[in-house]
């Protein structure tokens, strides 16, 4: 099996798993799917094609679609007449996929070989050579049925998952997702939260967190007394917008926009439900980069409309409040604040302080720091031109007090500070 080419057809939970077996068998795997995010499928080394193209060039074909009126005995006498010669196909998802008369002409046409304990079936020419089924279009199928008489048909019982092993790996995968979403990690079964592949989850879990600190910033930077209706994201990818499934982005922002000013307890389940309850319109734009698609997301903003701003600094030129940030190393950085560029982790807390651009600015905020036995942990200074405006993004392990944030603003070049926790 090594160097062949195994066609998913299908690639949901089930034709992912298989995929991701296959690959381990060094396998070229292809897949269809018309509703498969891009990203899934290249998260796992797979190539999603046309269906013409899956059935034509595969050595294997594995069926994992549902029966619907569209995949109806898709699989028929033409279907057959353009597969691969020798190629070996097993259905495991409906049997009415398969129209059955057909892969018995197909399994009749001149073909004799060894009969083979694998799930697959092998057409040569326009014949199968091997046939291994476990759905029929009817269950169980007659004793007289062409197909499970056939020689070169290995049939075996429509189980699914009824082995000891299986009902033992569901309990555990339960127990292990039950006791990692009451630790409040991210859950990709959850039933009531986005639904995102494990390993999707996978290249998205650095974006989540940084998605979460966005949100916290900003609704931080906005004046007391002004209601938050509005916020917009901006994602920046050079992967195409339709391959990108932003709901778990979505959804950890909103989180993080709530959590602060909610009594109530927040998560990914009730987060859109408590906005829509405080009157916030979230708006998603994607935008297309011309760079390398290696990740998913080159960087994230989120801006904030018709609000006042605690530090005036970080509106943009449009009015907004406005923060941008990226992972780098795996680790969530604010990249940009209103029109001012920085980089600092997104860990600990935050002082953000603008002042005039002159020599020592850091050494005496550094120093209020530490006779009041703060550490800073980094720090990031952007201006828009020498010796004009500059902003100062300091990372601090403890929360100031309140006479330390006192001594920061009497320093007479600092115009503008505020302390935020992330």
């Amino acid at each position: 099996m090594v160097g062949k080419t195994l066609a998913v057809m299908g690639f949901g939970k089930v034709g992912s798993e298989v995929a991701r077996r296959a690959k381990g068998l060094g396998m070229q795997v292809i897949a269809h799917d018309p509703y498969a995010p891009a990203d899934r499928a290249r998260a796992l080394g797979v190539d999603l094609v046309s269906f013409d193209q899956a059935i034509s060039t595969a050595d294997f074909i594995s069926l994992h679609m549902p029966l619907t009126p569209s995949t109806n005995k898709i699989f028929n006498d033409d279907t057959f007449s353009k597969m691969k010669k020798g190629v070996r196909i097993v259905n495991v998802a409906r049997g009415g996929v398969i129209d059955e008369d057909a892969l018995v002409r197909a399994l009749d046409s001149g073909v004799v070989a060894q009969c083979m304990v694998l799930i697959m079936n092998e057409f040569v020419g326009n014949g199968v050579e091997q046939a291994a089924l476990d759905v029929f279009t009817v269950e169980p199928p007659p004793a007289n049925s062409k197909l499970v008489q056939h020689e070169n048909v290995t049939v075996t019982p429509h189980l699914g998952a009824s082995t000891k092993e299986a009902q033992e790996g569901v309990a555990i995968e339960i127990a292990e997702a039950v006791a990692g979403a009451l630790k409040g990690e991210l859950s990709a079964t959850a039933v009531n939260a986005p639904m995102v592949a494990p390993e999707v989850l996978s290249e998205l879990a650095p974006y989540t967190v940084l998605a979460e600190k966005l949100g916290k910033l900003a609704v931080q930077l906005v004046s007391g007394g002004s209601g938050i209706t509005s916020v917009k994201v901006v994602y920046k990818s050079a992967r195409d917008p339709d391959d990108l499934d932003t709901r778990l982005l979505r959804a950890m922002i909103t989180k993080g926009i709530i959590e602060p000013i909610s009594t109530s307890f927040i998560n990914l389940v009730n987060a859109d439900f408590a906005a829509k309850q405080k009157g916030l319109r979230i708006s998603e734009e994607k935008m297309l980069l011309d760079s390398s698609p290696e990740f998913p997301f080159e960087s994230i903003q989120v801006q904030i409309s018709g609000v006042g701003s605690k530090f005036a600094s970080s509106v943009s030129d449009n009015g907004n409040i406005s923060i941008e940030g990226k992972v780098k190393y795996g680790i969530p950085h604010l990249t940009c604040l209103g029109t001012f560029g920085v980089d600092v982790s997104l860990e600990g807390n935050l002082i953000l302080c603008r002042q005039v651009d002159q020599p020592g600015m850091i050494g005496r905020v550094g120093n209020i720091l530490g006779k009041h036995n703060v550490n800073v942990s980094f720090m990031s200074v952007g201006r828009t031109a020498k010796r004009n405006k500059a902003i100062m993004a300091i990372g601090v392990d403890e929360e100031p007090n309140k006479e330390t944030l006192q001594k920061i603003g009497t320093v007479p070049a600092i115009e503008e500070f505020v302390f935020l926790k992330l």
